[in-house]
């Protein structure tokens, strides 16, 4: 069995903004960008522990990109 060793990027976000700024640059190593990319503006507005992160909205040619990365075996960018 491969057991793989945890890394500070396998640990959950401590917050929203990290959790945001990690996918973030997962994104950016794969060659997508979203530029909507956010915290949710309601549900971030007051520090909410459960704040939503919003992924906004991106063209035809960012979500195949972003569907081809996603489908890749392991996950690998």
């Amino acid at each position: 069995m491969n057991v793989k060793e945890m890394t500070a990027d396998d640990r959950p976000a401590r917050s929203a903004a990290e959790a945001v700024e990690r996918l973030r640059l997962a994104l950016h190593e794969a060659g997508i960008i979203l530029p909507s990319l956010r915290i949710d503006p309601v549900t971030g507005a007051h520090g909410h522990p459960y704040a939503l992160v919003d992924l906004g909205r991106c063209n035809l040619g960012v979500a195949s990109r972003l569907a081809a990365v996603l489908r890749r075996p392991g996950g690998d960018a």
